[in-house]
């Protein structure tokens, strides 16, 4: 189905107080992300879109991530945002960031399942505290973090062959923010993201995570993690080149360099006795590099066009 071309009228609907019931605001806005949402790479008539879907996404998550509310208490929730989001409920007025990226969505042609299949993930984090292992943990991270690029994907326009590589910066993404906070994920809600056939091999417990410095088993799980993280980006880094819309192209370049820098952060500093994020001036510099590489990328890719033989 082709996509509409996307405008920046969106329907807002409700108001914020008839939201409350059931939302639990954490605080966390765009600027606590590692990555930037909704930035001016993007089109000017794309941004207001992002917003509303990163609305979405925020809602559902800090009802996952609350530590105060039961996990029945979460799914039926989350479920009311699902319903809402999907069009089964088009009315209640808890669930007004789900409306307001329904008109989105109806709006630029996009589906809704990705919007399902990020409830689909906050409703797991409800229940689910551990992960076997590292497959256990991406296929967590298909339904938390690649949803994400494939709305982009789809919001632009662009081919599905995009999936792959946009999946694995995203699950890259994903996993770098669950070992930035991998203590205060165990302390606040018993949660553990790090393979745990991993830590057994390690020969630890999920109680070291309860701790101010990392032990050196840890230390070898984080490093473990960050391998295979490395390996994701390695796929990613084919995303830049697989999008036609240049200013796109140039976001995902920066953000692919942007997850490079804080995983060599992680593997420097210690997750339990500091929030280790990047610097402004890091992030300012990894956008630039980004840009620079997506520009350079599309320039050769025009001259090897032009050399090849009519």
């Amino acid at each position: 189905m082709p996509h509409k071309r996307p405008t920046n009228s969106i329907v807002i609907g409700l108001s914020m107080d008839e939201a409350a019931s059931v939302e639990t605001p954490s605080g966390k806005s765009a600027a606590d992300e590692n990555f930037p949402v909704g930035s001016r790479l993007l089109p000017a008539r794309l941004r207001p879109h992002v917003a509303a879907f990163y609305a979405y996404a925020r809602a559902i998550d800090d009802i996952a991530d609350n530590p105060d509310l039961d996990p029945a208490d979460k799914l039926e929730r989350l479920e009311g945002f699902a319903r809402a989001v999907s069009g089964a409920d088009s009315t209640g007025p808890a669930f007004r960031k789900a409306h307001t990226i329904r008109h989105s969505l109806d709006a630029t042609g996009v589906t809704h399942r990705h919007c399902v299949d990020l409830t689909r993930a906050f409703k797991q984090d409800a229940t689910k505290l551990r992960y076997d292992d590292w497959d256990d943990l991406v296929g967590y991270c298909s339904y938390s973090a690649a949803p994400v690029g494939r709305y982009l994907v789809d919001l632009h326009g662009e081919s599905d062959a995009a999936y792959p590589a946009s999946d694995a910066l995203c699950n890259a993404l994903q996993v770098l923010n669950h070992l930035q906070d991998c203590g205060d994920d165990y302390r606040t809600l018993d949660r553990v993201y790090l393979p745990q056939d991993w830590m057994a091999e390690a020969g630890i417990g999920v109680e070291v995570l309860a701790g101010s410095r990392t032990p050196a088993g840890l230390r070898r799980v984080l490093d473990r993690c960050l391998d295979a993280t490395d390996g994701l980006l390695a796929q990613a880094e084919r995303l830049p080149g697989a999008l036609r819309d240049i200013r796109f192209s140039m976001e995902a370049a920066a953000i692919v360099a942007i997850a490079r820098k804080l995983g060599r952060e992680l593997r420097r500093r210690d997750p339990l006795a500091e929030r280790v994020v990047l610097t402004k001036v890091q992030f300012g510099a990894c956008l630039a590099v980004g840009i620079g590489r997506a520009l350079s990328g599309r320039a050769r890719r025009r001259t090897r066009r032009k050399l090849l033989p009519s």
